[in-house]
């Protein structure tokens, strides 16, 4: 016999119908399981003003969407996103295994329309020592939660949804926001989902395939992190009155507030930062900064109980978890396969390509050709012509570096080195007039990647690489 909460919910559902003044929806369900929620909130300052749904499916489905609504309406905002599948689950006096999906769904649902709704219309107080942090899912942002000073609010955003990615390796996919909600629940935090997926296809992907398209080889990540998810953040931060934001980021601040590498040089991730102003930087906590290696933070979580312990790390780029650049190039760039010639550096026809795009300066497989001598490498790529030129590693070699769109925290006088590219060593260099003289020559130097400038081991500035 159904529990008397489950049986109210289900014949008497709470805000079943209501459309709230003001609110935002989510939805959750689908084809897949034939069960649907959609769920609306109001946020007004630091509470759920009102909350009403919609839902069709079986009866459980009904009453964990009822129990949801019932749950946050009139609630202070930050009780509201403790709410979880478990939580919607009791309200309702228990669920079966085979009814617990209801409750998952209406959990979905509502982090959805929670975090639009909070995201245009929360204000709540400024807090001394509240942080938002910055989780995907992984052990690192759940060991900068741990560490974090003061109260810890954690945030994720789903940036990328395609049913070709591998939603398991992805950090910013539906799957990976469920497990970094229910992360941050089991260690008793708030938590929000901010849906940013029209901004990162605008401000990431975009200029990612027009990059491409253009023979360039961009680096979307330092984008991302520079324009787009951030910023977000922050000033999601400033309408959940927290001052600061923390994320799982192995990288330093120095007094002055500019980004220093990480004490763990494996694992420094200063480069994929360093387009971040320093009025975003005066604001970031990097807690894992300090840490001797990524073994002390995974000894961390694991003496904590937390289950991303052993998790593997990410290592493709968010959006292509799961499926190749060139398919993904294919479909979502309108850069299809396009013939067109290998040449040396003569000019002359030594083989054909399917694509300048699938190529990047210094890559040597995928060529399809071998030298008689020593091995080919990419020199050069024409887009207009649609040709790639090739040649011996010797012929990569280069001092010189032009760049544009110089960004700068001190004098150019004081950039004594540079990364060239994400896990290249420092090299030596002197920067006057767009252009970065090298103290030992390099090889492979790409157009569109990220220059990341240096003075000591303190990131003083970045530029786009021209040649």
């Amino acid at each position: 016999m159904p529990d008397e909460r489950f049986a109210e919910h289900l014949t008497n559902p709470c805000g079943h119908g209501h459309v709230p003044a003001g609110s935002h929806s989510g939805a959750a369900g689908g084809a897949a399981c034939g069960d649907l929620v959609h769920l609306r909130v109001a946020v007004a300052g630091d509470r759920v003003a009102d909350a009403g749904f919609e839902a069709s499916g079986c009866g459980a489905t009904i009453a964990a969407a009822s129990a949801a609504v019932d749950l946050v309406r009139g609630a202070p905002l930050l009780a509201a996103a403790r709410v979880n599948s478990p939580a919607i689950a009791a309200e309702l006096g228990g669920l079966s295994v085979g009814k617990f999906h209801a409750a998952d769904l209406a959990a979905d649902a509502l982090h959805r329309a929670l975090g639009a709704a909070a995201r245009a219309d929360a204000r709540v107080a400024p807090a001394a020592g509240r942080t938002l942090v910055a989780m995907s899912g992984g052990v690192d942002s759940a060991v900068a939660a741990l560490e974090a000073e003061g109260e810890a609010v954690a945030v994720t955003l789903e940036l990328w949804r395609d049913p070709e990615n591998d939603g398991e390796r992805s950090c910013c996919s539906a799957d990976a926001v469920r497990s970094a909600r229910a992360l941050a629940h089991r260690m008793g935090l708030a938590h929000f989902t901010l849906d940013l997926r029209d901004e990162f296809r605008a401000g990431v992907v975009d200029p990612w395939l027009a990059g491409h398209a253009d023979g360039l080889t961009p680096n979307p990540c330092v984008g991302c992190n520079g324009h787009v998810r951030l910023d977000a953040m922050l000033e999601f931060a400033d309408r959940l009155g927290a001052a600061t934001l923390t994320t799982g980021h192995y990288a330093r601040r120095t007094p002055d507030g500019l980004l220093r590498q990480a004490a763990d040089q494996a694992k420094d991730q200063t480069y994929m930062l360093a387009a971040l102003s320093r009025a975003s930087l005066a604001r970031l906590r990097f807690p894992l900064g300090e840490h001797a290696s990524k073994a002390e933070v995974r000894d961390i979580a694991r003496a904590a109980g937390l289950p991303v312990a052993t998790k593997a790390d990410s290592q493709d780029l968010c959006f292509l978890a799961g499926t190749g650049r060139a398919r993904f190039l294919a479909r979502h760039g309108a850069l299809p396969e396009r013939p067109g010639d290998i040449v040396d550096r003569a000019g002359a026809r030594i083989g054909r390509h399917r694509g300048h795009h699938h190529f990047t300066v210094g890559q040597r497989r995928g060529l399809g050709i071998g030298g008689e001598d020593e091995p080919l490498y990419v020199l050069q790529t024409d887009a207009r012509a649609n040709t790639v030129t090739v040649g011996p590693k010797t012929a990569l070699r280069t001092t010189t570096v032009r760049v544009r769109g110089l960004r700068l925290h001190t004098d150019a006088a004081e950039v004594d080195a540079v990364k060239l590219r994400y896990r290249a060593p420092a090299v030596p260099c002197r920067l006057a007039d767009g252009i970065l003289t090298l103290g030992e020559p390099v090889h492979g130097v790409a157009p569109g990647q990220v220059a990341c400038l240096l003075r000591g081991d303190v990131v003083v500035g970045c530029a786009t690489i021209v040649v």
